[in-house]
């Protein structure tokens, strides 16, 4: 029968979207599903647990069903009992933990799922179009003040009259915008879809017809006029590679000419069919593209420069090249890969939520929440109070330096507002004007030339936000069930880990005189089927699986990963340059960790340079490793110098384990060659399988569509396993031995008692 884990971890935070439908909780006394010594387990909570964990299955509701997962549940709740007896739950660590998880957990509870859902499908709806516009910026900051903020709005409405009244856009965004860019570019922002502007600026373009002025739109960067340019179908996406010169805007011209002839050099050889992926790890000049063929990850409208997007977008076939188009980054060569049309709203709908949870349109989402949350906890203002503490604000204020000493006594009943007065109230629970002024102190920032009473009308308006987004987290847990449950289900979970951990998974390893005798106990159940020790070759083709077989005789192969290909001196001498000494760092532990690997230096100088300096830049090499750990013996310096124009040392290592042989084979395809060297049991292997009976000997076969190459060394009889040969499962069956044991002394230190009838309330079929 299907089980699930009976405790919650991070991971189910992400289920909580959705969750707040939840029926108000009530205080009264509710029957119990068991007692567990003297307490009581409720029946609704068991029913909750049982229902969310089991619903889907196909026996959910059956009778075995029902106490098959009550028997675990009671462990379950048995184990979080003793942890409670040993006072693990009031530790400073375990409520540190427990607050962290229900930070996570509140979040779903503190937005409006249907704004959400909302802006979610508006967004999706915006993504099938692009829109080019162009924009005129008059900057103000979003906590301006009233005079400030007027003053820009008349403003861009000065400048909305006149391209309204026939001026030429872009001249006025180039004269008057403080975009920096429109100076450039006159305004024009290219083309851009959902999630990509700030949404009211987004909101605005979308809803402003091709050829129109909209009206100003306020965003945190200021107040914006757009110009819609044009509005066309969405173009998806694209994942092109290229191949490309660097051309700097500055650089010299005979430089720009140069990189301009290389381009169409290379540009012309494409044409000639010669192979892309060469020519880009030849002579492309980004290197963080030119490894992998030239690949750029996937890109939509508003994600590239504008020429290369262009240039992009309008090839049609997998494998089409573009030629030259020149960017601020220099000449580059397209080629298409694919193109793909904006998926579907079931596949977008996660990532969406994510960015809307991020974007600008996260204030709407808040402000629906303050604002059904302020009706929800009665919310209620005193203007006397709220009078008496804006007065408060003066240039100290506006300063930063505002003070506040709270009275040494509430004032007497009857007398004027005060700063003991209420100041508003969240579902009766007073809040105080001097806890206002506090907080007022602890969070002012200066702002120089603002008005007073408008700072402080500013900082009221957080100060309530904040205070009922806290009251409604405080009560979340009486307000939702499932929010109660959930966190009911972390905190016991982490009460359970602390005490298994101890009782059962870290004792299991580290009382090895208990598993010695566990495992001599049980010695049957690890036992050796009949073996072979042998190797195994599979490749993709007869020339591979012949070149693994010739290479593998050698018994040392070349080793590449990590190594450099040489170091360096500085000019002259034999003296290591700094920069190879990180990878000679990471050579070292690569050698101290694999010991079957050894290294030849070669050393190589300029013509003209003695044998002996050229000798001794390899022995440097020798002593630089040596000091790191390498055992010297592992070393050795080539017999025969070479001429190099750098003057410097060659370094060539190899091994004898054959994933090394692997890694060289395996160069172009990665599923080319597979060597496998060890024993093997039935099961282990399907083609050792139909070779075991044979005996010794070495076998030849095709199976699949691949090519193997089997060596059998000899046969080992069955027998019992050796505790390191079987310490995984002898270790994981240990852990549920000492899991029972404990669990039959729980039992017995906290009798169970069932409450039948309750438990066939669950039984529906």
């Amino acid at each position: 029968m299907h089980k699930r884990i009976l405790y919650a971890g991070p991971i189910a935070v992400a289920l909580l979207a959705g969750c707040q439908t939840s029926k108000p909780l009530t205080a009264a006394k509710q029957p119990v599903v068991e007692t567990l010594g003297t307490h009581e387990v409720p029946a609704s909570e068991f029913a909750y647990v049982y229902r969310k964990n089991n619903s889907t299955a196909p026996e959910f509701g059956t009778k075995a069903s029902v106490s098959e997962y009550l028997d675990l549940y009671t462990n379950f709740k048995l184990k979080v009992l003793e942890a409670e007896q040993r006072g693990l739950d009031t530790t400073r660590a375990f409520r540190q933990e427990l607050e962290g998880y229900k930070q996570q957990l509140a979040q779903p509870y503190l937005t409006e799922k249907s704004v959400t859902d909302q802006l979610v499908r508006e967004a999706y709806d915006r993504m099938g179009q692009e829109v080019s516009a162009s924009h005129v910026l008059i900057r103000i900051t979003p906590d301006a003040d009233p005079k400030d903020t007027l003053a820009a709005y008349q403003k861009i409405m000065a400048l909305r009259q006149r391209v309204t009244s026939g001026e030429d856009f872009g001249q006025v965004a180039r004269e008057a915008s403080e975009d920096p860019s429109a100076r450039e570019n006159g305004g024009k922002l290219g083309y851009f879809t959902a999630m990509q502007m700030v949404y009211p600026f987004e909101t605005a373009a979308y809803k402003t017809k091709v050829g129109e002025v909209s009206q100003p739109v306020r965003t945190r960067f200021g107040y914006h006029i757009i110009k819609v340019n044009d509005v066309r179908r969405a173009q998806g996406e694209i994942k092109v590679a290229h191949l490309m010169i660097r051309a700097t805007p500055g650089m010299p011209k005979a430089d720009s000419v140069t990189a301009k002839k290389k381009i169409d050099e290379l540009y012309a050889r494409l044409k000639r069919q010669e192979n892309w992926e060469k020519l880009v790890a030849q002579f492309s000049e980004d290197a963080g593209s030119a490894a992998n063929g030239g690949e750029l990850p996937p890109f939509g409208t508003g994600r590239m420069i504008p020429s290369f997007e262009e240039v992009a977008f309008k090839m049609q076939k997998p494998g089409d090249i573009a030629g030259p188009v020149q960017t601020p980054y220099g000449w580059h060569i397209i080629k298409l890969i694919e193109k793909q049309p904006v998926a579907k709203f079931e596949d977008l709908e996660p990532s969406l939520k994510s960015k809307v949870s991020k974007d600008s349109r996260s204030e709407l989402n808040r402000a629906a929440f303050l604002k059904r949350i302020r009706t929800e906890n009665s919310f209620t203002e005193t203007p006397a109070t709220k009078d008496f503490v804006l007065a408060k604000a003066d240039t100290s204020l506006v300063n930063g330096r505002f003070k506040y000493t709270a009275p040494a006594a509430p004032a007497k009943a009857g007398k004027a507002t005060t700063d003991n007065s209420t100041l508003f109230t969240i579902k009766g629970k007073p809040y105080l004007a001097k806890d206002f002024l506090a907080y007022v102190q602890q969070n002012q920032k200066a702002r120089p030339g603002s008005e007073p009473r408008y700072t402080m009308q500013q900082l009221y308006d957080q100060y309530v936000d904040q205070q009922l987004t806290d009251f409604e987290k405080a009560n979340l847990e009486t307000k939702y069930e499932d929010y109660r449950m959930l966190v009911n289900e972390y905190r016991d979970g982490i009460l359970l880990f602390q005490l298994m951990d101890e009782k059962v998974w870290s004792k299991a390893i580290e009382d090895t005189t208990g598993l010695q005798k566990f495992f001599a106990d049980n010695q049957s159940k690890y036992q050796w089927d009949a073996r072979v020790q042998g190797t195994v070759i599979s490749a993709a083709t007869p020339q591979l699986l012949a070149q693994a077989r010739q290479q593998l005789k050698a018994g040392r192969y070349a080793v590449k990963n990590g190594v450099p290909a040489s170091v360096t001196f500085r000019p002259g001498t034999a003296d290591l340059l700094k920069a190879n000494w990180s990878s000679l760092d990471r050579l070292a532990s690569q050698m101290q960790a694999d010991t079957t690997l050894s290294l030849v230096v070669t050393g190589r100088g300029k013509k003209g340079e003695s044998a002996t300096l050229i000798r001794k830049r390899a022995s440097n090499v020798v002593l630089y490793l040596t000091s790191k750990g390498v055992p010297a013996r592992r070393l050795s310096t080539a017999a025969k110098t070479q001429t190099a124009a750098d003057g410097s040392a060659l370094l060539a290592m190899t091994g004898t384990n054959p994933t090394a042989l692997e890694e060289t084979l395996n160069a172009q395809n990665p599923l080319a060659v597979q060597i496998t060297q060890r024993s093997f049991q039935k099961g282990d292997n399907k083609v050792v399988d139909e070779l075991m009976s044979r005996g010794p000997g070495s076998y030849e076969m095709q199976k699949d569509g691949r090519y193997y190459a089997v060596t059998i060394d000899k046969v080992l009889p069955a027998g019992p396993k050796t505790l390191a040969e079987a310490r995984g499962q002898a270790t994981s069956d240990y852990q549920n031995y000492l899991e029972k044991q404990w669990i039959a002394q729980l039992r017995d230190k906290y009798p169970v008692k069932l409450n039948q009838a309750e438990v066939d309330k669950l039984v529906t079929k």
